[in-house]
Protein backbone atom coordinates (compact mmCIF):
# COMPACT_ATOMS: atom_id res chain seq x y z
CA UNK A 1 0.00 0.00 0.00
CA UNK A 2 1.44 3.32 -0.62
CA UNK A 3 2.16 6.05 1.51
CA UNK A 4 -0.59 8.62 2.33
CA UNK A 5 0.47 12.30 1.16
CA UNK A 6 0.67 14.50 4.29
CA UNK A 7 -1.59 16.61 2.74
CA UNK A 8 -5.69 16.67 3.20
CA UNK A 9 -8.72 18.52 2.95
CA UNK A 10 -11.38 18.57 6.29
CA UNK A 11 -14.98 19.07 4.95
CA UNK A 12 -17.43 20.08 7.56
CA UNK A 13 -20.79 19.36 5.96
CA UNK A 14 -23.65 21.50 7.20
CA UNK A 15 -27.33 22.79 7.09
CA UNK A 16 -29.04 25.93 6.85
CA UNK A 17 -29.53 26.04 10.45
CA UNK A 18 -26.34 25.18 11.35
CA UNK A 19 -26.94 21.34 12.17
CA UNK A 20 -23.29 19.54 11.72
CA UNK A 21 -22.29 15.90 10.32
CA UNK A 22 -19.73 13.91 12.37
CA UNK A 23 -18.92 10.50 11.84
CA UNK A 24 -17.51 7.83 14.13
CA UNK A 25 -14.15 6.15 12.96
CA UNK A 26 -14.21 2.73 13.01
CA UNK A 27 -10.42 2.23 14.06
CA UNK A 28 -11.30 4.61 16.99
CA UNK A 29 -14.53 3.98 18.20
CA UNK A 30 -15.44 6.79 20.13
CA UNK A 31 -13.50 9.58 18.07
CA UNK A 32 -16.24 11.74 16.16
CA UNK A 33 -14.88 13.65 12.97
CA UNK A 34 -16.12 15.59 9.96
CA UNK A 35 -14.76 14.01 6.47
CA UNK A 36 -11.34 14.28 6.43
CA UNK A 37 -8.81 12.93 3.37
CA UNK A 38 -5.31 12.83 1.83
CA UNK A 39 -5.28 13.88 -1.54
CA UNK A 40 -4.64 10.98 -4.01
CA UNK A 41 -2.08 12.32 -5.78
CA UNK A 42 0.71 15.80 -5.01
CA UNK A 43 -1.57 17.56 -8.03
CA UNK A 44 -5.19 17.02 -7.36
CA UNK A 45 -7.09 19.79 -6.98
CA UNK A 46 -7.67 20.68 -3.05
CA UNK A 47 -12.01 20.65 -4.66
CA UNK A 48 -11.63 18.10 -6.18
CA UNK A 49 -10.27 16.12 -3.20
CA UNK A 50 -12.68 17.30 -0.98
CA UNK A 51 -16.15 16.27 -3.19
CA UNK A 52 -14.07 12.62 -3.46
CA UNK A 53 -13.85 12.37 0.41
CA UNK A 54 -17.05 13.28 1.21
CA UNK A 55 -18.65 10.58 -1.93
CA UNK A 56 -16.42 7.79 0.06
CA UNK A 57 -17.23 8.42 3.21
CA UNK A 58 -21.21 9.98 2.92
CA UNK A 59 -22.48 8.86 -0.40
CA UNK A 60 -23.52 12.38 -0.71
CA UNK A 61 -22.47 13.90 -3.95
CA UNK A 62 -21.04 17.73 -3.34
CA UNK A 63 -22.01 18.92 -6.71
CA UNK A 64 -25.46 19.04 -5.95
CA UNK A 65 -25.01 21.04 -2.90
CA UNK A 66 -23.03 24.23 -2.22
CA UNK A 67 -19.15 23.52 -1.42
CA UNK A 68 -16.91 26.30 -0.66
CA UNK A 69 -13.15 26.77 -0.15
CA UNK A 70 -12.81 28.28 2.79
CA UNK A 71 -9.24 29.70 2.05
CA UNK A 72 -8.00 28.39 5.47
CA UNK A 73 -5.04 26.23 6.12
CA UNK A 74 -3.52 24.43 9.00
CA UNK A 75 -0.07 22.05 10.09
CA UNK A 76 -1.15 20.09 12.80
CA UNK A 77 1.05 16.53 14.47
CA UNK A 78 0.04 13.28 12.92
CA UNK A 79 -1.40 11.56 16.19
CA UNK A 80 1.12 8.63 16.39
CA UNK A 81 -1.28 5.68 15.88
CA UNK A 82 -1.44 7.40 12.35
CA UNK A 83 1.53 7.98 11.79
CA UNK A 84 2.49 4.60 9.72
CA UNK A 85 0.32 5.20 6.69
CA UNK A 86 2.69 7.72 6.31
CA UNK A 87 6.59 7.82 4.57
CA UNK A 88 9.14 7.04 7.46
CA UNK A 89 9.71 10.57 9.54
CA UNK A 90 6.83 12.40 8.26
CA UNK A 91 5.14 13.57 11.13
CA UNK A 92 2.77 16.38 10.69
CA UNK A 93 0.07 17.13 7.84
CA UNK A 94 -1.32 20.19 6.12
CA UNK A 95 -5.08 20.15 6.50
CA UNK A 96 -7.05 22.80 3.90
CA UNK A 97 -10.82 23.47 5.39
CA UNK A 98 -13.84 23.68 2.92
CA UNK A 99 -17.42 23.68 4.08
CA UNK A 100 -20.73 21.68 2.36
CA UNK A 101 -24.10 23.34 2.81
CA UNK A 102 -26.63 20.75 2.35
CA UNK A 103 -30.53 21.84 2.58
CA UNK A 104 -31.07 19.85 5.41
CA UNK A 105 -29.55 16.51 7.12
CA UNK A 106 -29.34 13.81 4.27
CA UNK A 107 -29.06 9.93 4.73
CA UNK A 108 -25.65 8.76 5.00
CA UNK A 109 -24.09 6.12 3.20
CA UNK A 110 -21.01 5.14 5.15
CA UNK A 111 -17.96 3.62 4.35
CA UNK A 112 -17.79 0.37 7.12
CA UNK A 113 -14.01 0.29 7.49
CA UNK A 114 -13.52 4.23 7.83
CA UNK A 115 -16.90 4.65 10.01
CA UNK A 116 -19.18 2.72 12.44
CA UNK A 117 -22.13 5.43 12.70
CA UNK A 118 -23.04 9.18 11.68
CA UNK A 119 -25.20 11.55 13.76
CA UNK A 120 -26.46 15.34 13.19
CA UNK A 121 -26.24 17.66 15.71
CA UNK A 122 -26.33 21.32 16.42
CA UNK A 123 -22.50 22.94 15.75
CA UNK A 124 -22.19 23.52 19.25
CA UNK A 125 -22.27 19.94 20.30
CA UNK A 126 -20.32 18.90 17.50
CA UNK A 127 -18.12 21.37 18.14
CA UNK A 128 -17.65 18.95 21.45
CA UNK A 129 -18.03 16.07 20.75
CA UNK A 130 -15.21 16.55 18.15
CA UNK A 131 -11.86 14.67 19.05
CA UNK A 132 -9.81 16.80 16.80
CA UNK A 133 -9.13 20.23 18.93
CA UNK A 134 -8.69 21.63 15.31
CA UNK A 135 -11.94 20.04 13.84
CA UNK A 136 -13.70 21.67 16.64
CA UNK A 137 -12.35 24.72 15.58
CA UNK A 138 -13.43 24.23 12.19
CA UNK A 139 -16.87 23.92 13.30
CA UNK A 140 -16.87 26.53 15.91
CA UNK A 141 -15.55 28.44 12.92
CA UNK A 142 -19.18 28.02 11.10
CA UNK A 143 -21.34 30.37 12.99
CA UNK A 144 -19.24 33.61 11.25
CA UNK A 145 -18.76 31.61 7.59
CA UNK A 146 -22.20 30.63 7.39
CA UNK A 147 -23.33 34.15 8.58
CA UNK A 148 -24.25 36.43 5.53
CA UNK A 149 -24.82 33.69 3.24
CA UNK A 150 -28.27 32.84 1.80
CA UNK A 151 -30.69 30.69 4.21
CA UNK A 152 -30.84 28.07 1.86
CA UNK A 153 -28.69 25.70 0.62
CA UNK A 154 -28.30 22.34 -1.79
CA UNK A 155 -29.09 22.90 -5.49
CA UNK A 156 -25.72 24.08 -6.24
Amino acid sequence: MPYKIPESVLVVIYTPDLQVLLLERADRPGFWQSVTGSLDTHDEPLALTAAREVFEETGIIAGEHQLADWQHTIQYEIYPQWRHRYEAGVTRNTEHWFGLCVSGPLPVTLAPREHLQSHWLPWEAAAQQCFSSSNAEAVRQLAWRAAGRPAVCGAG
